[in-house]
């Protein structure tokens, strides 16, 4: 047994949903299990929770939000808080990763390297740039004062993806709660140990009790009441475009709350004609695709390369894929783990055939790799009218087209409903600028593959996104709400 199983073995495992400042089963007393999706071991048990716990844990966060313990606290304080947690996750960062890996199939190298310190990089730098944002004051004649202000929407529903648990929680409770709101998380019932840990962190570094809650359960039973709730202000979510949708209809049909989606991708990479250094671009291609075993809403899972460097291209994929290690996510040396569960392995592994069927050749990959291990696959030869070009596999699969010019690549790369991120790569400062704004996406990487960083706003165009950004202090806006405060001074 390594060193990370034997921490996993050891581990205090949550078995509640954590409302008003403390663990507690369902109402209803209804469990559901959590597994390890590499060998199907038994994790922990926890609490399906239904309707009834929705209420109790808006009720939960309402109360504390009118309360003011935590909305109306000097920015500063609530900035010294935050800090506070974001120590204290990195004080935690083995339990936190090795929690992370075992649910979710990550590999524990990339969770104690990545996950979870940009986790609490995250919610620090949210929490410091709170008291340092100003609100405004408009031109009025000198006989009135008009103040534009902005102040906390209320009670947030954040409801996550299975696919980056830690990351994708700091990125809603970060600003939500750096702008004084009161949260409640519902995480993906594959993946809830993070949260629910995090929430109890959050406490014991002076977060007040129902500030923070997560409920815990399914979709229909946890997700949809909260985005119906009359209680609720502002919505959240990560997840795919067919759920993001739902949440725009449960709130027309409510109280009409605020609604900021992150949705699906299929982002591009596009190597144009005059792209030098096809090895390096192919190394970081490969990491574009095949880390997190593809499940990431950015990941550039088709390459559109123009004829010139196509063949070169394509063999310097399939080299990369040599040196990528499957097994075990709990090996520090497992680049790749599991999928996160059998219903995606087999949507993956669907999508795959339909790739084979239409006519694109496997290059290398293309089955599953043992359990649900799926092998990094690069696909060539794909058309524009392919399944694997259009639909978001969500796995480590690519997708190389062939471009006859760099007009076309462009293109080729705008023609999904999707347009959440981009690769661009060119030797030329004139082609980077020109071609970044063609392309439809809401994040653009210039030879790298990037997502910017937390400076910088996060969400897409066209089907990847609504209603506002994740990241940046363009994040605080869908959980403020703008007033103007007119006095007369006359």
């Amino acid at each position: 047994m390594n060193a990370y199983a034997q921490v996993a073995a050891n581990l205090r495992l949550p078995t509640g949903a954590f409302i008003d400042g403390a663990f507690r089963p369902a109402r209803s007393g209804a469990t559901f299990e959590t597994r390890n999706p590499y060998d199907g071991a038994l994790i922990a048990t926890l609490p399906a929770c239904s309707a009834a716990d929705v209420d109790d844990a808006v009720a939960a966060a309402r109360r504390s939000f009118e309360a003011g313990t935590w909305s109306a606290l000097h920015p500063a304080e609530r900035k010294r808080v935050l800090c506070a947690f974001a120590d204290m996750i990195m004080a935690n960062l083995e339990e936190l990763a090795v929690m992370e890996s075992l649910d979710a199939g990550k590999p524990v190298a990339d969770c104690l390297a990545i996950d979870v310190p940009e986790t609490a990089k995250c919610i620090r730098w949210h929490a410091e740039a709170q008291d340092k944002l100003f609100d405004q004051i408009a031109p009025t004649a000198p006989d009135a004062l008009a103040l534009i202000v902005r102040e906390p929407i209320g009670v947030v529903g954040a409801v996550l993806p299975w696919n980056f648990p830690l990351l994708m929680l700091a990125w809603k409770i970060g600003p939500a709660l750096a702008t004084g709101n009161s949260v409640v998380v519902k995480p993906a019932e594959q993946t809830s140990l993070t949260a629910l840990r995090m929430a109890e962190l959050a406490l014991e570094a002076g977060l007040p009790p129902g500030v923070l809650n997560v409920v815990t359960g399914m979709g229909p039973d946890v997700g949809e009441p909260l985005g119906r709730h009359m209680d609720v202000d502002a919505i959240t979510f990560t997840g795919s475009t067919e759920v993001g949708r739902k949440f725009l209809e449960y709130s027309a049909q409510s109280n009409l709350k605020e609604v900021c989606l992150e949705m699906g991708g299929k982002s591009a990479a596009v190597v144009l004609s005059d792209a030098t250094d096809i090895p390096r671009i192919a190394a970081i291609q490969a990491t574009a695709i095949f880390w997190n075993m593809g499940e990431n809403c950015t990941a550039n899972s088709r390459i559109i390369a123009h004829k010139d460097v196509y063949d070169d291209l394509v063999a310097a994929l399939a080299a990369q894929v040599a040196d990528w290690t499957l097994g075990d996510q709990l090996d520090p040396s497992v680049r790749n783990g599991p999928l996160v569960s059998a219903e995606h392995f087999a949507k993956v592994s669907s999508l795959v055939e339909t790739g084979k069927r239409q006519g694109a050749r496997v290059v290398t990959g293309g089955a599953g790799g043992g359990g649900l291990i799926f092998q990094p696959t690069v696909f060539a030869d794909v058309g524009p009218g392919m399944d694997i070009f259009q639909k978001e596999i969500f796995g480590p699969v690519v997708a190389v087209t062939r471009a006859e010019s760099d007009e076309e690549a462009i293109a080729l790369a705008n023609a999904t409903q999707y347009g959440l991120a981009a690769t661009l790569y060119t030797s030329s400062i004139a082609k980077a600028h020109r071609y970044a704004r063609k392309l439809k996406a809401g994040t653009v990487g210039i030879n790298t593959y990037s997502e910017g960083d937390n400076a910088t706003p996060f969400g897409g165009f066209k089907m990847s996104g609504f209603g506002g950004r994740d990241k940046g202090v363009h994040a605080h806006e869908q959980y403020t709400e703008l007033k103007t405060i007119w006095v007369d001074l006359s």
